[in-house]
């Protein structure tokens, strides 16, 4: 193999592959990132861990002599970056790639790029096509409320409901859930998909770090159950799917609402972020009381003091108290624009709360118990 690159374009999509790559491994070779030169077909990089992988299209590379080669992680992506030249040379000669440059040359040992193992290719003809803004944002408003630690249930990945018409995803650690769905389109008829997919929250991850608001639309597909994949403009990515049983979240959202409160994102965030200054380890909670035209945030520790915030809110109705775990609050409020509309329901002390936007956004969070007098 030899070929001449373009480095910042290599280097940019040898960033994004890297990302996969295992720190350790049963398999030393999935340590690397794998090259595959080919003037025809286009240029690819690719990289796994066997639960997730990518195939990232190169540009800029003028293929001399096709073939594949496998590139050691550390070392190539540290010539990459500190390279100053244009272009580079590689070249693979048996058991050695050779990097060059105006002023550098390397000679590193690798290995045999037939044992790396295929990451598929997208190869579906009937899929869903979902805006890439709007993927960006599902996963950016769900991804945040999984557990990966659970092993109980599939709470480690968001969970995707797809119809002909629109995708939802669903995150939930048991405390809190957040749902939001958007537009989608299928082509060619795409058979409805069976179970309840759930993407591991790393794949989620890496396809969030590929997307751009103004990006053509991601084309999507789910395999048997099994593996979900992703096409954006210039990756393929490719991801088992989390094993196990995802809750009947359905049965969190309350049946009867009390009270719906507007707010606004960013003066909401701000009130929350300063009154949980003072919360510690045992003292988290921060006392929410809805009154006439004020929203009063009080919390108290023994440690770090107590606070008292107010922020006006156009509201009238009877008073409501409710204690929050602030993160998980501040979590969900990072997500949306400071000028984002929100309603609040509520019923009281010890039922779920409900946060509602206009572009479907759903957050509901579990209230703390503390005794009131």
């Amino acid at each position: 193999m030899r070929a001449l690159c373009n480095r910042e374009s290599l280097l940019t999509a040898f960033g994004l592959v890297s990302g996969v790559v295992p720190a350790r491994s049963p398999k030393p070779i999935l340590q690397n990132v794998k090259l595959i030169a080919d003037a025809d077909e286009g240029s690819v990089l690719m990289g796994t861990d066997m639960e997730v992988g990518i195939r990232h299209r190169v540009l800029g590379m003028k293929v001399d002599r096709p073939g594949a080669v496998i590139l050691p992680t550390a070392q190539v992506g540290s010539i990459l970056r500190t390279s100053t030249d244009v272009e580079l040379a590689v070249e693979a000669e048996e058991d050695r790639l050779v990097i060059r440059g105006v002023h550098s040359e390397f000679s590193l040992p690798v290995e045999d790029a037939t044992l790396f193992p295929e990451v598929p290719d997208f190869g579906a003809t009937a899929y869903h096509v979902v805006a890439a803004a709007d993927l960006k944002r599902l996963i950016r408003r769900t991804i945040f409320a999984t557990d990966v630690e659970s092993t109980r249930y599939a709470l480690g990945g968001v969970l995707v409901e797809l119809t002909t018409d629109s995708i939802a995803m669903v995150g939930t650690d048991g405390r809190r859930l957040a749902r939001m769905w958007a537009a989608a389109e299928g082509e060619n008829d795409p058979p409805p998909v069976t179970g309840s997919p759930v993407i591991p929250v790393k794949a989620l991850k890496l396809i969030e770090r590929h997307l751009d608001n103004d990006d053509p639309p991601v084309h999507l597909t789910i395999q048997a159950g099994s593996a979900v994949l992703m096409r954006t403009e210039a990756a393929v990515i490719y991801s088992r799917l989390v094993e196990g049983r995802f809750p009947r979240y359905q049965d969190v959202f309350p049946a009867n609402v009390e009270v719906k409160i507007p707010l606004e994102a960013g003066p909401l965030r701000a009130a929350v972020e300063q009154a949980s200054i003072v919360t510690s380890q045992d003292s988290r909670g921060v006392d929410f009381r809805f009154g006439a035209g004020i929203l009063k945030l009080t919390s108290q520790s023994a440690d770090m003091g107590n606070s008292n915030i107010e922020l006006p809110i156009p509201y009238e109705g009877k008073p409501v108290e409710i204690t929050f775990d602030p993160r998980y609050l501040v979590d969900a409020l990072k997500t949306l624009d400071d000028t984002a509309t929100l309603t609040a329901e509520l019923i009281d002390a010890r039922n779920a709360a409900v946060f509602k936007t206009e572009d479907h956004y759903t957050y509901v969070v579990m209230p703390l118990t503390r005794e009131r007098g």
